[in-house]
């Protein structure tokens, strides 16, 4: 696996780092791409399939990979990542740089850039974006805003699940070509943050128009605008077209006037076919050009059939979610510490999860900045378990167990194959498991993130950029429902490593955070690290994997 590059302060991206990266902007890593990096035929139409339906298409309202993909191809972030690697590279930024504090952050801005309906993208458009997030009115809206929650910390004002002082302090065009974004504080996330896909750039004035800040909730369901279900639009290098949801299929069309290289197809289409065979079907017969995630034990069976299975790097986490809310035995933490002990995460990675799969420690990949290699180990002993369980007075523990249907995602092939086996090990130490079972983003999402209904879930999470923080503060940073704790001494202290502006203290102080999350709070069991693939048909060229899961398609072309 490609080891990690070294984590920049804010200092040094004043000059090296905008410097260099401006001069690598049209560059991008050829090895491991389909079909050596992009020759091959222009036009026609690329259809991909889907493992499960968007949310919405506007950006600041998603966390979830469905969502993203066509998404990521309708808009830019002011800062990307290199092809195939975590390495930032300029976006709509040509270059930025902040002031030694990290409190200031300076964007150059590419010239003659417009969105799709035509508007020019200048500072002005830039600062109405991230003025347009901070002053988001309504508990509804911000409750969905969970990178901007978890980034941000706050907003102008707090009327969903972020409590916190906001980040952001305002944003300035002192230029057409410049935006200069204030901070109240030095932010470790930063600069890397600034390329979430969560913080692409809309249009005003399409944000306008189609009435995007409507966001409503009737029970756990959300309802949103125009401008999120049917004209989003961003100045990406494919604009949308349609959203059939009958049909479950997502159209969008190469956008002529694009800054960047144009796609080399007319049209991009996403189907949306949530069982993973009926995915190898259509590909075997044609009918979609390529899917993510194929099965692990089809790795062999695709290759002899001739199909290309690229294999990104492993830059992910699965974990078991524990909910402290609901169950009171679950606030003890040899309860916790008991479920940990009863899973066998070895013959679960070996079983279930792709070859290169590893146990997982702590809530982070190894090859991450302040990963601790001396954590407490919690090793499959059902015995442990079970002495754990009685000396807390929870030996007959019943638990509701959620796991979600209708996906795959990169670090969770199968959900249901991952519940039975993990529900199984837990009956096996006395554990009762009810089982809950919700479609994706049919209801599962939120009935765990948001409502908090269950005891135990399967959730994970594929790294945004190479930083701790973008995974132990994403997780445990603030209260959420999912885990249901209010622990003000953990969230301290990772708000105390994430403001820490020297690399080396930086690693050291998440380093120890690992350990007191593993010894002391022990929030959710990390279950395993993996490295997941995308498969596409043999005529098809230029698709590089992302370890973000972040592949661009106007570079794809069909042979």
């Amino acid at each position: 696996m490609r080891s990690a590059p070294r984590r920049l302060s804010a200092a040094l991206a004043a000059g090296a780092l905008a410097v260099a990266l401006a001069a690598c902007a049209n560059s991008a890593r050829d090895d491991g791409a389909a079909g050596q990096g992009g020759a091959g035929a222009t036009g026609g139409t690329l259809v991909f399939g889907a493992a499960g339906a968007p949310k919405n298409f506007d950006p600041i309202f998603n966390d979830d990979g469905e969502s993203f993909r066509p998404i990521r191809q309708m808009y830019d972030t002011l800062i990307t990542y290199k092809p195939g690697t975590t390495e930032l590279a300029p976006g709509l930024a040509t270059k930025w740089e902040s002031t030694p504090d990290g409190k200031t952050w300076t964007f150059t801005l590419r010239d003659g850039v417009k969105f799709h309906d035509g508007t020019p993208v200048d500072g002005a458009a830039i600062c109405a974006n991230f003025d347009r997030w901070f002053n988001m009115p309504g508990a509804a809206a911000q409750s969905q805003m969970i990178y901007y929650g978890d980034i941000f910390e706050g907003f102008g004002k707090n009327e969903g699940d972020a409590t916190g002082s906001p980040l952001y302090a305002g944003c300035r065009a002192p230029a057409a070509n410049q935006a200069v974004i204030t901070l109240n504080k030095y932010k470790g996330a930063l600069p890397a943050a600034f390329g979430l896909t969560a913080f692409s750039i809309s249009s005003p004035t399409a944000m306008k128009q189609y009435n995007a800040d409507e966001v409503t909730q009737s029970g756990d369901s959300f309802t949103y605008s125009a401008y999120a279900t049917e004209h989003p639009t961003g100045t990406g290098a494919f604009k949308f077209q349609s959203y059939d949801k009958a049909n479950g299929t997502v159209t969008l069309v190469r956008n002529d006037e694009y800054w960047g290289a144009k796609a080399k197809v007319d049209k991009l289409i996403f189907r949306i076919i949530p069982d993973e065979n009926a995915r190898k079907q259509e590909l075997a017969a044609g009918t979609i050009d390529g899917y993510d995630l194929p099965s692990p034990a089809d790795y062999a069976s695709l290759k002899a059939a001739g199909q290309q299975v690229l294999v990104r790097d492993n830059f992910n986490i699965l974990y078991l979610g524990i909910n402290q809310k609901n169950n009171p035995a679950l606030k003890d933490p040899r309860v916790r510490q008991a479920i940990a002990y009863a899973i066998n995460r070895d013959a679960l990675v070996k079983n279930k999860l792709p070859e290169g799969g590893e146990v997982a420690t702590q809530f982070m990949p190894s090859t991450v900045a302040g990963y601790a290699k001396d954590v407490q180990q919690y090793p499959y002993d059902p015995e442990k378990a079970k002495s754990l369980l009685a000396e807390a007075g929870a030996s007959n523990l019943t638990l509701n167990f959620y796991y979600p249907t209708e996906v795959s995602r990169p670090y969770m092939p199968n959900p249901t194959e991952l519940f039975s086996v993990i529900s199984e090990d837990l009956k096996q130490v006395g554990i009762t498991i009810n089982a809950v079972a919700e479609p994706w983003n049919g209801g599962y999402k939120d009935s765990v993130q948001k409502a908090g209904k269950q005891d135990l879930h399967l959730l994970g999470w594929t790294g945004d950029y190479n930083d701790a923080g973008n995974f132990v503060g994403t997780f445990f940073g603030r209260e959420k429902a999912e885990f249901g704790f209010n622990d003000p001494a953990l969230f301290s202290e990772l708000a105390a490593a994430d403001a820490t502006p020297d690399p080396a203290a930086h690693a050291a102080a998440y380093e120890q955070a690992n350990r007191d999350i593993m010894a002391k709070y022990l929030p959710a069991v990390p279950l395993s690290s993996s490295p997941p693939a995308i498969v596409v048909r043999s005529n098809i060229s230029g698709l590089v994997p992302s370890p973000l899961t972040d592949e661009r398609f106007n570079t794809v072309s069909k042979g």
